[in-house]
């Protein structure tokens, strides 16, 4: 498609708000700054100089920027077209902006932000995948109730994945599994037997033994790669929680609660990710998973692209793709299909145009709770013990998560991930165990378990619960 002509006719700029103004929203401000069809003018972040810092950093000039500390300031910044930087979402939701972007990554705040803007009549660009996985479907429902649209953002893997899976579906694909490269590469040299990944080195001589494929059964060569690299974290709650949004939105399902996040190189992706019958891991088809890419560091990375493995029906035809360089398996029986890239805020644009122009939505039009990223916990906890989340994955000390099928909350049920996290366990939990709704502090409604037990409400009747 010729995007030129898809979004030709828009009598003005498609303007938005963004919340939350580092990683995502930084490289968004910015690009939204070089280009014909967006407008940004207005940033929200902890306080009105943080956003001001953000405009200044995306090249906007000093003087045209107005840090804002009420609503008569920000609606007066606006109406001279200068740049509104504010330290509170309240204070700008109502300025005539079209779309907020909310990369907050904060789940509390974020869904605040979200239900803020519904309620002021935006369209949402949900980058926030920690709000998505505890109540998207939620917000989807109820912005397009008014009109409006609920989206996921190209430029992170959920929404490429979704429009990967999409694009295969229609082209009519069997599809064997779908999924994502993990944010960090394992970097093998074979020379020196040093393994580099996200900064950290370590020596490990006997993963050159274990390099290829070929002779190996599938699960017998990711268990000694996972040996080998035990030193190196192999399952992240960022994966698992963005697997669970693409799940919600296209029906694929994880083929183990934990995934199988093999470490293998791109070329082995369809031999290991392939039913048994094929020699994959796999017991079923249309599943979801995620690997770690394992590569020389004279190797191009998969640089956490999306994936599908498609079964190959006419032999005939993945042969002649083959010899122009497809990536095929040993079988025959199994290709991969990817897209090796994402670029953050700088192709979010599109997910913006489509929901302010056209009204679509990247989750399409079946985006319900079927899995929920749940708190399991890796250690003996407290009662007491304050699930705090930090770091720049979002994580919570003691704690990894698990996709399991969904339910509302309530007694016995296990909690959302992004709900328990900074709350507080009212009896102790011991490891290996689900935090369960039971063991959360939640006398207090915040807007996310409002939103969460509104959602409920419209997928799970009440005679099921």
């Amino acid at each position: 498609m010729n995007l030129h002509t898809f979004y030709a006719g828009a009598a003005r700029p498609v303007e938005c708000c963004v919340v939350g103004t580092g990683g995502f929203g930084r490289t968004f401000l910015a690009q939204a700054q070089r280009m014909r069809l967006l407008g940004a003018r207005v940033a929200v972040d902890v306080d009105a100089a943080t956003a001001a810092a953000a405009f200044a950093a995306a090249g906007v000039e000093r003087r045209r920027i107005r840090p804002c500390a009420s609503t008569g300031e920000a609606a007066a910044a606006w109406a001279a077209g200068d740049y509104v930087a504010a330290g509170d979402f309240a204070l700008v939701a109502e300025l005539p902006f079209d779309v907020a972007v909310e990369a907050t990554g904060r789940p509390e705040p974020g869904a605040r932000h979200a239900a803020l803007a519904i309620a002021a009549g935006k369209h949402v660009a949900l980058v926030s995948k920690e709000v998505d996985s505890v109540v998207g479907p939620g917000l989807v429902r109820e912005a397009a109730a008014q009109g409006r649209v609920v989206t996921c953002v190209d430029g992170d893997q959920p929404s490429l994945l979704i429009g990967l899976v999409s694009w295969a579906e229609v082209l009519g694909f069997d599809i064997v599994a779908a999924g994502k490269a993990s944010e960090y590469d394992f970097v093998f040299d074979l020379g020196t037997g040093r393994v580099d990944s996200n900064g950290h080195a370590r020596q490990v001589p006997a993963l050159a033994d274990h390099w290829s494929v070929a002779g190996c059964a599938a699960a017998d060569l990711v268990a000694a790669r996972a040996a080998a690299l035990a030193d190196f974290p192999l399952r992240a709650v960022p994966d698992l929680c963005e697997l669970g949004i693409v799940a919600n939105a296209t029906g694929l399902w994880p083929d183990r609660p934990d995934l199988h996040a093999p470490v293998a190189r791109v070329l082995e992706v369809p031999d290991l990710l392939a039913g048994h019958e094929d020699g994959g891991l796999l017991a079923g088809s249309r599943r979801i998973d995620v690997f770690h890419c394992l590569r020389r560091p004279d190797e191009a990375s998969f640089a956490g692209g999306v994936f599908v493995v498609v079964r190959c029906a006419d032999r005939a035809s993945w042969s002649l793709l083959q010899e122009k360089g497809h990536v095929v398996s040993r079988s025959g029986a199994t290709a991969m299909v990817w897209l090796p890239r994402h670029l953050l805020g700088l192709e979010a644009a599109t997910s913006v145009l489509d929901a302010a122009l056209h009204g679509v939505s990247g989750y399409g039009a079946d985006h319900r709770p079927r899995l929920d990223l749940v708190a399991v916990a890796t250690t003996d906890l407290a009662a007491g013990t304050r699930l705090a989340m930090g770091g720049h994955h979002h994580t919570v000390a003691g704690v990894t998560a698990e996709l399991r099928p969904a339910a509302p909350l309530g007694s016995g049920a296990p909690a959302p991930f992004y709900l328990a996290a900074d709350r507080q366990l009212t009896r102790a939990v011991r490891r290996g165990a689900p935090i369960l709704v039971d063991d959360l502090d939640l006398a207090d409604e915040t807007p996310l378990t409002t939103l969460r037990r509104r959602q409920d409400a419209a997928f799970f009747p009440a005679a099921d619960r």
